[in-house]
């Protein structure tokens, strides 16, 4: 897929509307937890941590084993003290945060497109029949 670069008044909108969008307070907020969880080797390492003990314990059910109480428990272990770091838990709910920004946006524009005008509040709640993400069936590429 190529991205268009050339400066037509879609570009032009787009760039304005990612503008828009950075000059949020709750983008500052999100962008600076983000940037003091990369400043933090502890808590990255940590995060790494989790992730691939997670990632570990997800291949053993998936191959049909079964996980010990102890695996478990080191792992919630793990989890829960990644958690209560004040800034790792900044980073993931920053994700989360960005996560929800990516979605609003995505699903405005999808249903933008597959309506050929702008939605209303009622479409975008899901209220319009389609359910939210594009009229349902997993149209939009998301997990609803």
């Amino acid at each position: 897929m190529q991205i268009i670069f050339e400066d037509t008044p879609v570009v032009q909108k787009t760039k304005e509307l990612c503008q828009v969008i950075l000059d949020q307070p709750n983008m500052r907020s999100i962008r600076q937890r983000i940037d003091s969880f990369m400043a933090d080797e502890g808590a990255r390492s940590q995060y790494e941590g989790v992730v691939n003990q997670g990632q570990e314990l997800q291949q053993k059910q998936q191959m049909s084993e079964q996980l010990s109480p102890e695996e478990i428990g080191a792992f919630e272990q793990q989890r829960d003290a990644l958690l209560s770091n004040p800034v790792a838990r900044g980073f993931i709910d920053a994700q989360e945060e960005l996560h929800e920004v990516k979605h609003s946006i995505h699903q405005i524009l999808n249903k933008t497109l597959e309506l050929g005008r702008l939605p209303t509040e009622e479409e975008l709640s899901g209220g319009g029949g389609g359910g939210g993400c594009g009229g349902g069936g997993g149209s939009c590429g998301c997990s609803h």
